[in-house]
């Protein structure tokens, strides 16, 4: 089973790959079938089941289902325009995605936290209705939010077995465990990352691959730099206060002392991801490393690394980012709860 670092690592939007990324790449993927479909739709209504009803409201899950049919997508995510789409269907109760005529949504009516039913594929479960001007249903979906921004409808979730898991996989280095993937290397000479990118190379040109990842990079980094730059308070009614850049402007006033104390370091990578969460926390974009909740680890090591190491180098951020998916790979591929 290929896992591309594109799969590893998306870009996304906080505080959760399941409860917000999920439901926004749901409602833009059924956008995408309505057009497709002979209907001519009125409205949508959703229904949010399980953990996306329990937990939803504190992860915005009932702002990302919003986005997501109004035709917001996390990878190209702008939250001031996601501010006048969510205000702009609060006052009119339409939405208007690219492609479709205007559709009839009110949150009040039309988003529904469903907390009696479960559905039976997952915990994290959607509904998507697409209903006519009588209000009869046209077409619906079921959607899973499955974890990392990954979402599958209930026929791509019942169509996925142990078989699939191991069918022979098309790349120059199909290892599926660790022991293999160092014995490819060995045998062939070639670093992880040097394996991962040939892997990558099969799906995808060598342009697309370095902009791909120069483009990761570069969210991760700007996510980060928001963070360490912000003040004020968390969304949420617990008043939590960012502490990021006092953090970081304190270690910036000790930096180049004689007598740094050994804990230091810990304390500006600390600074480095925890600016990053807290730009998952307040809803900015992130990159999922794999998940939202793990997306302040990868940037703050390596803007420690760039930042602190003499040695360090921007043009070797690739490599690091190819190494990471493939070691997360394995990971994701044959952990278990």
């Amino acid at each position: 089973m290929f896992l591309s670092v594109f799969d590893i690592f998306k870009i996304g939007v906080g505080p959760s790959s399941s409860h917000t990324m999920g439901p926004m790449v749901a409602g833009a993927r059924f956008l995408d079938a309505l057009r497709a479909s002979p209907f001519t739709a009125h409205g949508v209504r959703v229904r949010l089941h399980g953990s996306l009803a329990f937990t939803g409201k504190g992860h915005a899950t009932d702002r990302a289902a919003i986005l997501g049919l109004a035709g917001v997508v996390p990878e190209s995510y702008d939250n001031d325009l996601a501010e006048k789409l969510l205000a702009a269907n609060a006052r009119d109760h339409l939405l208007k995605p690219d492609g479709l005529p205007p559709l009839a949504f009110d949150p009040e009516a039309d988003l529904i936290f469903d907390y009696d039913t479960s559905l039976p594929g997952h915990a994290n479960g959607m509904v998507i209705e697409a209903r006519d001007a009588q209000g009869d249903v046209l077409m619906h979906e079921v959607y899973y939010s499955i974890g990392g921004g990954f979402v599958r409808t209930e026929a791509e979730l019942a169509a996925v077995d142990d078989a699939a898991r191991d069918a022979p996989s098309p790349v120059p280095f199909p290892f599926k465990t660790a022991e293999e993937m160092l014995a490819m290397a060995h045998a062939s000479g070639q670093s992880i990352a040097q394996m991962k990118r040939r892997n990558e190379a099969r799906f995808r040109g060598p342009k697309e691959i370095d902009e791909g990842l120069e483009k990761i990079w570069i969210t991760m980094r700007d996510c980060m730099e928001r963070g360490l730059t912000s003040e004020g308070e968390l969304p949420g009614g617990l008043r939590v206060k960012r502490r990021a850049k006092a953090i970081h402007e304190s270690l910036k006033a000790d930096w180049g002392q004689n007598l740094a104390p050994p804990h230091q370091i810990n304390d500006w990578i600390s600074a480095y991801a925890m600016a990053v969460n807290e730009e998952n926390a307040a809803g900015g974009q992130v990159v999922t490393a794999p998940t939202n909740g793990a997306a302040g680890v990868l940037p703050s090591v390596i803007r420690y690394w760039l930042d602190h190491v003499p040695s360090a180098s921007s043009a070797k951020i690739p490599d690091f980012l190819l190494t990471a998916a493939a070691v997360g790979g394995l990971i994701k591929t044959n952990a278990s709860i």
